[in-house]
């Protein structure tokens, strides 16, 4: 028998073993949701603050997220958010969207995903030490959708 022929069988077993389980063995509240729901969101880096603005964003499950990254430092920074395979260079002095669907509930992380150093930041009336390893948020997707 042809080996492309027997890759292909292989192929198509593992498709078709895929959607069964998807379709009947997958849990209801581990199904991936869309709502429909479009949520507008602000970040922002602050010029020299190594940190994210708001630090912590809570969104349902099934939301549309359309985040505005706005970087006012005069070095690149990154945002990532890897349950949703977001991964996006925010250039210095820039503006970029991100668009993904919350379709998992839970708590994630986002940080930035670009090397960008370290300085002293004054918060009340102290000097503390902030950089790259500091710049991280909390993305809170509230599971909303009741199963019967």
């Amino acid at each position: 028998m042809n080996k492309y022929f027997i890759i292909i069988i292989v192929a198509v077993v593992v498709i078709i073993t895929g959607l069964i389980w998807r379709g009947y063995f997958l849990s209801e509240e581990r199904k991936p949701v869309i709502s429909g729901e479009a949520r507008e969101i602000t970040i922002v880096s602050e010029k020299d603050h190594w940190n994210f603005v708001p630090e912590t964003i809570e969104v349902n499950r099934g939301d549309k997220i359309i985040l505005t990254v706005i970087n006012k430092d005069d070095y690149d920074h990154g945002i990532a958010i890897d349950a949703y395979g977001v991964s996006q260079r925010m250039p210095a002095n820039g503006t970029i969207k991100v668009e993904f669907t919350a379709t998992q509930a839970g708590e994630f992380p986002f940080y930035c995903s670009v090397p960008c150093g370290e300085g002293e930041v004054e918060s009340d009336g102290k000097k503390i030490k902030r950089g790259h390893f500091d710049m991280i948020g909390t993305l809170k997707v509230k599971d909303i959708i009741k199963t019967q």
